[in-house]
Order: structure tokens, then sequence, then C-alpha cells
């Protein structure tokens, strides 16, 4: 990710419509860390195994984005969760339908499968459980 002062300042002017409160994007080794952090201190740990493997695999797959709008996009919206983690204002939190239709056919099939693998981790836990 090409991350410069430039496109920091782009960031900023991009985002004083979405949201109330001006917030300073980090650059992505600070945010990966902090996700991970987050994870760590907020998250149970079946929840934290699922979520690490996500944010790394998310991290490597835009390591090499050079299209400002997109890495605003991308840094933006894991810095929202990672607030939200740390707040833990996500419990019981729906997706937000706008969010969802926005998304590409990839993206709503990524979340299709980030929704399996959650049940599978719940019905393991309840096999385990009653024997």
């Amino acid at each position: 990710m090409k991350f410069t002062r430039a496109l920091l300042a782009s960031a900023a002017a991009a985002r004083k419509g979405l949201s109330p409160e001006p917030m300073a994007l980090l650059p992505p080794i600070y945010l990966y860390r902090r996700l991970l952090r987050a994870h760590r201190k907020h998250l149970p740990p079946e929840m934290r195994v699922l979520g690490d493997e996500y944010v790394k695999a998310e991290f490597r797959a835009h390591r090499n984005v050079e299209n400002p709008a997109h890495l605003i996009g991308f840094l933006t919206e894991w810095q929202l969760y990672a607030q939200k983690i740390e707040g833990d204002s996500w419990k019981g939190e729906k997706l937000d339908q706008a969010k969802i239709d926005k998304m590409s056919d990839e993206q709503i099939g990524q979340l299709y499968e980030l929704y399996q693998a959650i049940q599978k981790r719940g019905t393991e836990g309840d096999d385990g459980s009653a024997q």
C-alpha cells in the first residue's frame, strides 16, 4: 500500500461528509497492529482466531493497492471497525443495508463465506460441549 501525505490530505477531504467527527487515518501497519491488539483484548478466543485470520488475509490481499480511493475506503472501514471493537459497540449490531448495496458480487460472496465459517465454528463448539 502506497501511503503518502497527499493521500492523507485527500482522505480528510473525502471523509468530511461521512462522519461528524474527523478522524486521522492511520498508516496501514499501525492500523494492522491496532486491529490485532483490539482482537486480543476485546474478543473471545474463538472469535479472535477467526478475526485475526480475516484481518491478515485482507491486508495481504490489499498490499499492492495503489488506487487512492480504494486505499482510503479500505483503511477508513478498518479503522471504524477497530473503534467499534475497542468500544464494544459491535455486539448485536447488524450490517448497514447501504453498505451491503454498495458491495460487489465478490464481496457478497466473501461475506457469505465468513458467515459460513462463523456458523461452522458455532456448531463445532456445540458438538464438543455436548459429549
